[in-house]
């Protein structure tokens, strides 16, 4: 255990080979500079939420687009800053955990943006978060590769721009201590990406770009704002370097989109549809609130459903009415050697694709790199030799706030397969992440956090509301306990040994067969659950 800065700041997790690279003196002095400036705000912000959430949940506020920032939206003239070095193009951008062979992989795939991802993509280990940071600062210095079959994998000469996601603003670092307290998760990973990339990023013709998950409001995207020229000014770096895109993952969010870019708008590049946890936004702050805000099978919500359709064209006129890019979804296959099932998927994944397209994004995301070259045709065929869309304002679109919470026009049903598929997806996918693995391949698609969140809500709101399957027979604690039970048999014998499936049952009980409904359910399964080797 290292202690520095007088004993006030402590590293609570063992220090490996090369750590000390990373956990450098001066670099925790300048993490804990900001975790100084920001703790009280983001605590202040984090009881906004809790207290919000509870507002909504009893039904004492309604949301819509705010009437205080209604001059934000009105006004025509602002505009977010130009494109940066490696920004302009973002025709295909892939996701993954920073480790060794995927930073490889996924920077020599063919992609224009590698989103490096320290949040749902990756188990919050000790060893995830550091060696993480080691990978990506082997790899911004071109010294980074691995051996897979005999065969050495390195770097090659036109690699994608990098963007960084730190972790979500509720998330804390457990191993990174002040006067005994964890700093929080979000200014760990983006203070030691910063402090040791920005200039380098520089000196090779890009920048320190991130990508900002969870935001609920834009007074969480002012706070980020302000860390960014604080960091920017403690380094001797220009105000505007630093570049970011907002996830639009949050209903909340959804209503502040202008506000969002307005009030990133010197460091703004855009926004993106992060679709799966907007689906789990939805469900966790509607999950009381009956029968019309039920949605069916985690299968049946897809991108063409209305109220999806509202946000991500809304998405589009927003960002290019303010010169920001926008981003779409996830293309979550993992291609297999069925010719028949690749064939399938790979339609599906092109028609998304093209609609996506069609709509105005600027590029879009994939999770694996057999991917890159299917999202790569439908945007070349889409911009010729545009780098971006950014002249196709969508002025048709007029979205109100009816439309994006037009919940029960999803249709569908909740059917008994539906449930426990969501049961046995929770399970496979939280033992994964307890056992340090946060992207993993489930039925041929990637998942990450937010698959295990969307099916432990669903089956919590599905509890609450008593609702019906397709046969009539309701959903309660005890058949959905019944079922757990089953599947659990049914993915042990699948996983085999080792697993955590114990634990992993454990903390689906109490994140979707509760009393209340948590928020996340990696925050306490984080702090019970996932331990340090001294």
């Amino acid at each position: 255990m290292a202690d520095t800065m007088n004993g006030r700041l402590r590293i609570a997790g063992p220090m490996r080979e090369r750590y000390d690279e990373i956990l450098t003196p001066a670099a925790l002095e300048f993490v804990a500079k900001l975790d100084n400036v920001f703790a009280g705000r983001r605590r202040e912000l984090l009881d906004g939420r809790r207290r919000r959430r509870e507002r909504l949940a009893e039904g004492e506020e309604t949301l819509g687009f705010l009437r205080q920032t209604r001059w934000i939206r009105n006004d025509e003239s602002w505009q977010v800053a130009q494109p940066a070095p490696g920004l302009d193009d973002r025709r295909v951008e892939i996701t993954g955990p920073p480790e060794r062979k995927m930073t490889v992989n996924a920077l020599n795939s063919g992609a224009k943006v590698w989103l490096a991802d320290f949040e749902d993509a990756t188990s919050p280990t000790w060893h995830n978060i550091v060696s993480g940071q080691l990978n990506l600062y082997d790899a911004i210095r071109r010294n980074i590769d691995f051996t897979d079959r005999g065969k050495r994998y390195v770097i090659g000469d036109e690699p994608a721009t990098i963007v960084a996601r730190p972790r979500g603003w509720h998330l804390v670092e457990k191993h990174i201590r002040i006067d005994g307290r964890p700093v929080s998760a979000s200014l760990v990973d983006f203070g030691l990406y910063f402090f040791h990339n920005a200039r380098q990023l520089l000196a090779r013709g890009s920048g320190p770009y991130f990508y900002l998950p969870k935001l609920e409001s834009h007074h969480e995207a002012r706070l980020w704002n302000d860390v960014f020229r604080l960091a920017q000014d403690e380094l001797g770096v220009p105000r505007g370097t630093i570049r970011a895109t907002v996830l639009i993952e949050t209903i909340t969010a959804a209503f502040e989109m202008d506000e969002i870019l307005y009030e990133l708008r010197e460091h703004a590049a855009g926004l993106n549809a992060g679709r799966w946890d907007y689906i789990f936004s939805i469900i966790k702050t509607f999950a009381s609130h009956g029968a019309d805000y039920v949605l069916p099978d985690r299968a049946q919500v897809t991108m063409t459903v209305p109220f999806m359709r509202s946000y991500t064209e809304l998405l589009v006129r927003t960002c290019h009415r303010r010169g920001a890019h926008a981003i779409g979804g996830m293309a979550a296959f993992i291609p297999s050697r069925d010719p028949e099932a690749n064939a399938t998927a790979l339609r599906k994944v092109r028609q998304d694709k093209e609609r996506e397209a069609g709509d105005g994004f600027d590029g879009s995301w994939v999770a694996h790199p057999g991917l890159v070259p299917v999202c790569r045709e439908v945007f070349d065929e889409v911009l010729g030799g545009w780098p971006n869309q950014l002249t196709k304002l969508r002025e048709d679109v007029v979205v109100e706030a009816e439309d994006l919470l037009n919940v029960a026009g999803a249709g569908g049903e909740v059917t008994e397969q539906g449930v426990r598929s969501n049961i046995n997806v929770a399970l496979r996918y939280i033992d994964a992440w307890l056992r340090g693995t946060g992207a993993a391949g489930i039925f041929g698609l990637m998942e990450d956090a937010a698959t295990a969140e969307i099916a432990r809500c669903q089956v919590w709101q599905w509890v609450r509301n008593g609702t019906k399957l397709a046969d009539g027979t309701a959903v309660t604690a005890e058949r959905v306990t019944d079922w757990l039970d089953a599947e659990l048999t049914d993915v042990h014998a699948d996983l085999g040994q080792p697993n955590r499936l114990a634990d992993a049952r454990e903390i689906f009980v109490e994140t979707a067969l509760s009393e209340k409904l948590p928020g996340f359910f990696t925050t306490g399964a984080y702090a019970r659950y996932l331990t340090t080797p001294s």
